[in-house]
């Protein structure tokens, strides 16, 4: 014989979504979305209008365009977005918030629905020349796993942070740490973190340099040598005979370079001990 569970005292059901919380007076849901207030189920994201902005919109159309000023929300008239307009996913029900207007005589319904927090994620290009970690360290915010070490990208070192399998694959706490360190990356705040079995402290934030085992960087390349004699090529030309831009990516020799040829760099009998790549690049 089955028994037959029975409603929890002093809690309520919530039915945003297939999950069906139990949620006790004063707790939240598993989404951290709905909550128990009084026995009532609330919303604790609030609906978010914006009815004008204080952002200065850049006019993509440019400066010379008569049809258009360069307001991308349409300010004049509310504008909705998506947060705190949706729920859960899966969900069967309808989003709680459907817009109707008229536009040029045509009438417009918008249904908009919030992106779930747990396909969320981040890119983070830190401009540094240290070595952070190995490809496939693992980044570590308060003891908790958020994302690995990527293949740097043009010098820079990348990390790949947050998606499903922090957010909702690990512990409860896994994902709200994750969550937090996207938000407060995304919000241009500050974000300690470790990384790999070496444990290097790393600091980042937006629009700042990355502070790494408490050092700030100051200076960091450009490119590799090859990438400094295309972008110096002409800088350099009549100033010395032979330009070698030493790098642990590729090394660049200037005469041998295509930007040395096409500016007449004659050869100086200079040769690189090493594997040559290409012309002028080892």
């Amino acid at each position: 014989m089955v028994e037959k569970r029975t409603r929890p005292q002093d809690k309520i059901r919530c039915d945003a979504c297939p999950v069906l919380c139990y949620i006790a007076d004063g707790r939240s849901g598993a989404c951290d979305r709905y909550a128990n207030h009084d026995g009532q189920l609330v919303r604790l994201d609030p609906l978010t209008v914006i009815e004008t902005t204080e952002q200065k919109l850049v006019p993509f159309l440019g400066d010379d365009a008569t049809d258009w000023d360069g307001d991308i929300v349409h300010s004049g008239q509310p504008f909705i977005t998506a947060v705190g307009a949706g729920t859960t996913y899966p969900d069967y029900k309808p989003a709680p918030f459907i817009v109707a207007q008229q536009i040029d005589g045509v009438d417009m319904i918008t249904v908009v629905t919030e992106g779930i927090f747990s396909y969320c994620g981040v890119k983070v290009k830190i401009d540094t020349d240290r070595h952070i970690g190995e490809e496939r360290d693992v980044v570590r915010v308060d003891g908790e796993p958020i994302g690995h070490v990527m293949t740097s990208e043009y010098g820079s070192k990348m990390l790949s942070l947050g998606g499903v399998e922090h957010l909702t694959g690990g512990t409860k706490a896994e994902g709200r740490i994750t969550c937090d360190a996207l938000l407060k990356l995304c919000n241009r705040d500050a974000v300690e973190m470790e990384i790999g079995e070496h444990h290097t402290r790393l600091t980042i934030q937006a629009g700042r340099a990355p502070i790494i085992d408490g050092d700030e960087e100051r200076l960091m390349r450009v490119g590799c040598g090859s990438a400094a004699i295309g972008m110096f090529a002409r800088q350099w030309f009549g100033h010395a005979d032979e330009v070698v831009v030493v790098d642990d990516h590729i090394t660049g020799v200037l005469s041998e370079h295509q930007a040395g040829k096409l500016l007449d760099v004659p050869p100086t009998g200079i040769r690189i001990h090493g594997r040559r790549s290409t012309p002028g690049r080892y």
